[in-house]
């Protein structure tokens, strides 16, 4: 007999459309209420919230600036190493607002002038993943 799946703790290294911060009214109050920390080359926006979907306890938005990087190619490719490098380690962040039962919006800003390495960013992510997982375990202050 196979064991029920609900019980196994699986890693899930996806970046759904619902992990997508795309409401316009949830990053207008994350810029105007959230935290922010900088991890060079990464700013970082935060706060929490209560999410529309329960399924995900993160949802991550990217940027980079067009006047640093007038080429769509560039500010695209920047966008993507940063999502790649968030899918594959957010599995910290997640596992600590699971066990806190919070949810929280994110955004990224890219601060550097010049075009990274997918190694580069892996450390530095890695980083800020485990600032925010300390902060998602934090008590709320009144």
């Amino acid at each position: 007999m196979i064991p029920s799946l609900t019980h196994i703790a699986i890693k899930t290294y996806s970046f759904n459309r619902e992990e997508k911060l795309k409401s316009r009214k949830m990053i207008e109050t994350l810029f105007r209420e959230g935290k922010a920390f900088s991890i060079f080359p990464w700013r970082v926006i935060y706060m929490p919230a209560s999410l529309t979907t329960d399924k995900f306890p993160v949802q991550a938005g990217f940027s980079v600036s067009a006047r640093k990087f007038p080429h769509a190619v560039d500010r695209n490719r920047i966008k993507r190493l940063g999502r790649e490098t968030y899918r594959l380690q957010k599995q910290v962040l997640y596992d600590a607002l699971l066990a806190n039962s919070r949810q929280m919006a994110v955004f990224f800003i890219y601060v550097d002038k010049k075009i990274p390495d997918f190694a580069s960013l892996q450390p530095k992510f890695s980083v800020i993943l485990e600032k925010l997982a300390r902060e998602a375990g934090r008590k709320e202050q009144p």
